[in-house]
């Protein structure tokens, strides 16, 4: 399959005219064999074309979806996931408040300005973060915080000093986010990849709360598209983007070609920057590094959230223990209740058994002098049986 690719991409280097540039520069062998057998293995992948080409790589998707660059491209994008028409009017610096640590699971992160004053943040996370929606909702606030500001700074700014800022000139701001690994909140819904969120009333009144989420779990859409065979049909373009962002495998790659062939400018800018390969190493290594802190944060969240089940748990066994210890201090009462009504009726049995002793003896005494006066009877009758 390789070799197809290379029949696409014909400035595909073999293994071996990737291992003697790097084995004739110092600089460059020193890097890679600097790395795990696993990380020299996917990179001579990676640049080879051996496992296509992987998307997820900060330093590629960054290159393909640079709205300074490619606006159009990011435009058509952003158009396919909103379902709308969208162009892209000004590229916004990304200063909100998102935490340090984060940083590292983010494959990009960009934030644009519509020619509408929509903003759209988009991410494309690698691994899904704990609490999602309220992350989301979070960063989601800050947008509609900036948007506001600059709302109002453009008001300020105009000759006009009658012009007031109004609400009305505040547009809706989205939250996109594309995950590689999706949260477990969306990962089991395994028949959907697209959620879309926005905020509705219980009553059927309608307000714009102008807040707008949008998460698509890549994983998810791999495994559907992967179900039955190996026959990939991708029903629409979106599909086709999504297919091309998340999809390394070669011969995934040629299907995508074989649907929308006009990827292949997108590919083929992704393997000319695999000819530099001293470039290509450096940014290899960075990424690395942060799979590294990925995993150790992956499993922070992970120990985190069987630390809160386990004391999720031991809450419930204190409420469990709380109602058994009620139950039982109910049972003693109960069995204190029913020791005493059981010595209440043992001593009403022995008042009958003593009574019946008495009966007894008092039928003993009657029957005795029953026999004396039956004897008697029976003398009185005899002497005077004789005269």
């Amino acid at each position: 399959m390789t070799n197809k690719l290379q029949q696409y991409f014909p400035m595909i280097r073999t293994k071996e005219q990737l291992m003697a540039e790097i084995e004739e520069k110092p600089k460059l062998k020193s890097i890679f064999y600097s790395w795990k057998e696993e990380a020299r293995q996917d990179f001579i992948n990676f640049c080879t074309g051996a496992r296509g080409v992987k998307m997820m790589y900060d330093f590629i998707s960054k290159e393909i979806l640079n709205p300074e660059i490619y606006r159009e491209r990011v435009n058509e994008f952003l158009s396919l996931l909103l379902n709308q028409k969208v162009k892209i009017l000004e590229v916004l610096p990304n200063d909100g408040t998102r935490l340090a640590d984060e940083s590292t699971l983010l494959i990009m992160d960009i934030v644009v300005e519509l020619e509408d004053g929509s903003i759209v943040n988009l991410e494309i996370q690698k691994i899904g973060y704990m609490f999602p929606g309220e992350r989301s909702a979070c960063y989601s606030a800050d947008l509609l915080l900036r948007q506001y500001k600059r709302v109002k700074q453009k008001a300020e700014k105009k000759l006009d000093s009658h012009t007031k800022m109004s609400y009305k000139d505040i547009k809706d701001v989205y939250t996109i986010v594309l995950f590689q690994q999706s949260p477990q909140e969306l990962k089991k819904f395994k028949d959907v990849y697209m959620h879309r969120f926005k905020q509705e009333s219980d009553t059927g009144a309608k307000m714009n709360l102008l807040q707008k989420y949008l998460f698509v779990t890549l994983d998810n859409f791999n495994k559907i598209k992967h179900n039955n065979d190996k026959i990939i049909k991708l029903d629409n373009r979106l599909e086709a983007w999504l297919a091309f962002l998340s999809m390394d495998a070669p011969e995934d790659i040629v299907q995508i070609l074989e649907q929308y062939p006009d990827f292949k400018a997108l590919y083929n800018q992704v393997y000319d920057i695999c000819l530099n390969i001293e470039e290509v190493m450096g940014m290899f290594s960075k990424e690395l590094l942060e799979l590294d802190r990925n995993t150790v944060e992956l499993m922070i969240d992970e120990m985190q959230k069987q630390a809160d089940n386990l004391r999720t748990q031991n809450e419930n066994m204190t409420r469990e223990n709380e109602k058994l210890g009620l139950a039982n201090e109910n049972l003693v009462f109960e069995n204190e209740s029913i020791k005493s009504e059981n010595e209440s009726i043992k001593s009403e049995n022995e008042s009958i058994k003593s009574e019946n002793e008495r009966i007894k003896n008092e039928n003993k005494e009657i029957r005795a002098m029953m026999e004396e006066l039956k004897r008697q009877n029976e003398e009185i009758l005899k002497s005077l049986g004789k005269k």
